[in-house]
């Protein structure tokens, strides 16, 4: 059979107008299903990731995705004390609660763990007395030793030796480096060696604060129950030998010489800044060691994130101010100084490279954000759910998760080494 040019060319347009897609009209075969803890949903702008929720106390964390679908979920024998991670080799980290306590404020712990990915203990550490407890956050160090919060319990007596002025036993924070193949102790620092008060000469650790910036005003807060400080986090930058720690009640954050021995931890001096123990930073509220100059910026404040890996503002440090006076929370991204200055009546707190505030945005407890690859921040609100916001601030994913809150989430890609140890769900 022989056909024309003409004819041809007629059947080649006859049947791409019936069978080819132009752009406009390409859709996805698979449509997309929201779960009803959907609220907000902008398939275009969101990153396509998957989120871990830890779930506040509970006995069990899952992993979600956008549309969310848990892909995964963990049980566990304890209730979560705070944290919990999971590490590169696919093995979880976290901190759980002592079956009898004897110190119970809020994020209260007392047993470290590591998990491997059948669920089964690799590791497990208590450290839960009537003297002290660990509480909040877990961290592991690229050397693979453990570092973890401590409050570590000062009597009556020997606070008002040392000038403190709250009525009854007070509670002051601790860090604790731990090698978890020997549960040897590696490396301490103590926030009680690094005090200053201004309420009587004739007791030790007597100074002017404002003078005295890289020093701790044991007077500063005086909670009734001797929780003082209420450290809720901590994060560790490798570059720079430097722990960060987020403490509630002075609304700022701390900054540790992690290159110390735990003797110089103690004294004044030592490590690579030569200032041992001391506070070699702090910003978020100039006031918490009476300066008068800077902005206080948080109120109440959670999980001090420093942005590492390549994600968009690396080295800059997000923050969680909860706003319990305004009943407002925001989102800071701190543009951190090269050097770290802590100078006397000056301001020493960092520039605002980002913040994100919503009027629907506030939870009082808890609480975080981290930055995703494409440049968005995934904001945990701890009594309501999951955020998804652009650097331009629009809000393009929300998880609702109905009451239950989540202690903090963390991001993973789909296909991160960390999740291929496990069987998610389709």
């Amino acid at each position: 059979m022989h056909f024309s040019k003409h004819s041809i060319v007629l059947f080649i347009i006859l049947f791409c107008l019936f069978n080819c897609k132009n752009d406009d009209d390409t859709t996805n075969d698979t449509p997309i299903s929201l779960t009803s803890n959907i609220e907000v949903y902008d398939a275009d702008k969101i990153d396509n990731s998957l989120t871990l929720a830890v779930v506040k106390g509970a006995k069990y964390a899952f992993l979600v995705d956008k549309e969310g679908n848990k892909k995964y979920e963990w049980e566990f024998e304890d209730y979560l004390g705070n944290d919990l991670e999971i590490m590169p080799n696919g093995k979880l980290i976290g901190i759980f609660k002592d079956e009898n306590p004897q110190i119970t404020f809020g994020g209260y712990g007392g047993t470290l763990k590591i998990i491997n990915s059948d669920n089964t203990i690799a590791w497990e550490y208590t450290i839960s007395s009537p003297d002290y407890i660990s509480h909040h956050d877990i961290e592991m160090l690229p050397n693979g030793n453990v570092l973890f919060l401590v409050w570590e319990k000062m009597e009556e007596a020997i606070a008002e030796q040392n000038g403190a002025v709250s009525s009854g036993t007070i509670y002051p924070e601790k860090l604790i480096e731990i090698n978890p193949n020997t549960n040897q102790i590696v490396w301490e620092w103590r926030s009680w060696d690094h005090i200053i008060q201004d309420n009587d000469s004739s007791f030790p650790n007597y100074g002017v604060v404002s003078e005295n910036p890289q020093l701790i005003n044991i007077n500063y807060n005086t909670a009734p129950n001797g929780d003082i400080m209420h450290a809720n986090g901590i994060d560790y930058d490798n570059t720079k030998d430097v722990i960060f720690i987020s403490i509630n009640f002075f609304n700022e954050i701390w900054v540790i010489d992690h290159s110390t021995s735990t003797l110089e931890a103690s004294t004044h001096s030592g490590g690579n800044y030569n200032k041992g123990g001391d506070l070699i930073y702090r910003f978020g509220n100039p006031l918490a060691y009476d300066n008068l100059q800077g902005e206080k910026r948080f109120d109440r404040n959670h999980f001090p994130n420093l942005l590492e890996d390549g994600v968009p503002g690396e080295g800059n440090l997000l923050v969680y101010v909860n706003g319990k006076s305004e009943n407002k929370s925001k989102i800071y991204e701190l543009e951190l100084p090269e050097i770290f200055n802590l100078l006397p009546n000056t301001d020493n707190e960092p520039l605002v490279a980002w913040e994100f505030q919503n009027e629907a945005l506030y939870d009082d407890n808890i609480s975080g954000a981290v930055r995703l690859e494409n440049g968005n921040t995934l904001i945990c609100e701890g009594d309501y759910g999951i955020w998804e916001v652009t650097p331009d601030k629009e809000v393009v994913w929300k998880y609702n998760n109905f009451g239950e809150e989540l202690w903090r989430c963390y991001n993973y890609a789909v296909n991160a080494e960390e999740l291929s140890y496990y069987n998610l769900m389709d």
